[in-house]
């Protein structure tokens, strides 16, 4: 049985980066009423977080190694979605960037008027993975730690 599940682990992962198609994960927004309604998104978010942070330090469950790495976590989501909001507003306002493909591996990104030196900004802005994985990284050790400790209550 264990031969069988690795056999089908293999023809399923062959099948992914082989012969797997796009994913598309990429999302448009239509009209200005879908940019606007993203951009309130991002600061209803970075509010809850920093409301989670005034909570978490307000009972001072920060000094459990979980709740602090949960309080890191949001810290970098905050950086990351106002990275995120700046990127939409400098990519989606037409007078600021324009970025367009040329070839499967290359971007042009030119500034209009006289924000030069913007393409910089906007090509380390766009690097929000920088941001969003170690926000996703110190959640899981936060849930991990607290799952652990709750484990170790429950054993005693």
């Amino acid at each position: 049985m264990k031969k069988k599940l690795i056999i089908f682990a293999i023809f399923i992962a062959q099948e992914i980066f082989f012969y797997g198609n796009s994913a598309l994960a990429t999302q448009e927004h239509d009209g200005p009423e879908g940019m606007y309604v993203h951009q309130m998104s991002h600061i209803f978010f970075a509010f809850s977080l920093c409301i989670l942070i005034y909570w978490l330090r307000h009972r001072e469950l920060v000094k459990k190694t979980g709740w602090r790495y949960i309080q890191y976590s949001a810290v970098f989501f905050i950086l990351w979605t106002f990275d995120a909001f700046t990127v939409h507003l400098l990519s989606e306002h037409k007078n600021f960037i324009c970025a367009e493909s040329v070839g499967s591996w290359q971007i042009r990104i030119t500034a209009f008027n006289a924000y030069h030196g913007l393409e910089y900004f906007y090509f380390l802005a766009k690097l929000d993975h920088l941001l969003c994985v170690p926000a996703i990284f110190f959640l899981y050790a936060g849930l991990k730690s607290l799952l652990k400790e709750t484990e170790q209550n429950e054993e005693t």
